[in-house]
């Protein structure tokens, strides 16, 4: 359901964009190829963010299956940040110009949001006294002690916040960001089902069991987001006819922060989420050396804008970027497989 309203109400949403005058601004300082893409219809996000939505809910109406705590946390972060970056979309459409909202203003939103999630996943046990989240870093599940609720909260506010901005900073070529969060939201999907094979308040526990809350449904949102992506790469690959704007790049971040927190598996997103990892380090590598020696690394940051600068098509980028990705996925995945091995 979320795949056909993406893939159906896009060019709505294209044409009502570009009626009203919703078109990217591209900065001055960017690849001059990306004059070309000035005037592309852009917040299509949007579309992404309702696709996940209504997908989510009339799944679970067609067949009665309970909407969880956990469900309606990931996906009420996914619209909180949705919102954010709606609002910073839009005051650049306004003010015509590259940027939104200031950066402190748009952190405090992305902040506000973030801890109204770390408090939530704290509350809410089921049956089982079990919460969509406790107050642990984890990997492959929770690991050390008890950290407690206040540096749980600080935790979660700096994981989201990396997350969101990390996917932003992905989404610089067509269909990049989109598709390389296809690839992690499937990843999830198949995580959170093998939980619930795997469930601790099932039948047969074992040791390697998982306490957590929702697992099928978590399944259910990362399903439904990864069917909204689908559907909006069909119109955001290369030449893209629309693009998501921070509206959907914050959404998407959001909602994978959240799959990582309620399915336990908060530092197996570094991996599985590998190519933003490596997107994000770039900025920080060449904002950091350029202000300790005046000079750059890269021809440009983020990554994907340097290797445009150094003769690549876009596509050739962008597809290669999508392998990257793919590959780290499939080491999250080996690694979160790895010990049911035997031995």
């Amino acid at each position: 359901m979320s795949l056909l309203i993406a893939l159906f109400g896009t060019p709505l949403a294209i044409r009502l964009f570009t009626r009203r005058g919703y078109g990217q601004l591209i900065r001055e300082e960017g690849p001059a190829a990306h004059a070309t893409k000035r005037g592309t219809p852009t917040m299509g996000g949007t579309v992404i963010v309702i696709a996940t939505v209504v997908g989510y809910f009339v799944g679970h109406d067609a067949t009665a299956f309970s909407i969880s705590a956990s469900g309606l946390l990931v996906l009420g972060l996914m619209a909180g940040l949705g919102l954010v970056g709606f609002v910073d979309d839009f005051l650049k459409i306004y003010k015509q110009t590259s940027l939104g909202l200031r950066s402190g203003a748009k952190l405090a939103g992305q902040s506000i949001v973030a801890v109204a999630f770390g408090l939530e996943v704290l509350r809410y046990p089921n049956f089982y006294d079990i919460t969509p989240a406790s107050a642990y870093i984890s990997f492959l599940r929770d690991i050390g002690p008890v950290i407690g609720v206040v540096p749980f909260v600080v935790w979660i506010v700096l994981l989201i916040g990396g997350w969101s901005n990390a996917v932003n900073l992905t989404d610089g070529l067509d269909g990049l960001a989109t598709g390389a969060a296809i690839l992690v939201l499937a990843a999830y999907v198949l995580i959170a089902n093998w939980q619930v094979r795997n469930a601790c308040t099932g039948v047969f526990v074992t040791a390697q069991c998982y306490a957590v809350r929702d697992p099928l449904d978590l399944a259910v949102v990362a399903a439904a987001a990864l069917g909204a992506c689908i559907g909006f790469l069909w119109w955001n690959a290369p030449p893209a006819r629309i693009f998501m704007g921070d509206t959907g790049s914050l959404a998407l971040g959001g909602v994978l922060a959240g799959l990582a927190v309620c399915t336990q598996t908060q530092l197996l997103l570094v991996i599985l989420g590998g190519l933003f990892v490596i997107i994000t380090l770039s900025v920080i590598i060449q904002v950091g050396f350029y202000k300790m020696t005046g000079r750059r690394v890269f021809r440009m940051a983020p990554l994907q804008h340097h290797f445009e600068l150094s003769g690549w098509a876009e596509t050739t980028i962008v597809i290669r970027f999508w392998l990257i990705s793919g590959l780290f996925v499939a080491l999250g995945l080996g690694i979160f497989y790895l010990e049911w091995l035997p031995g």
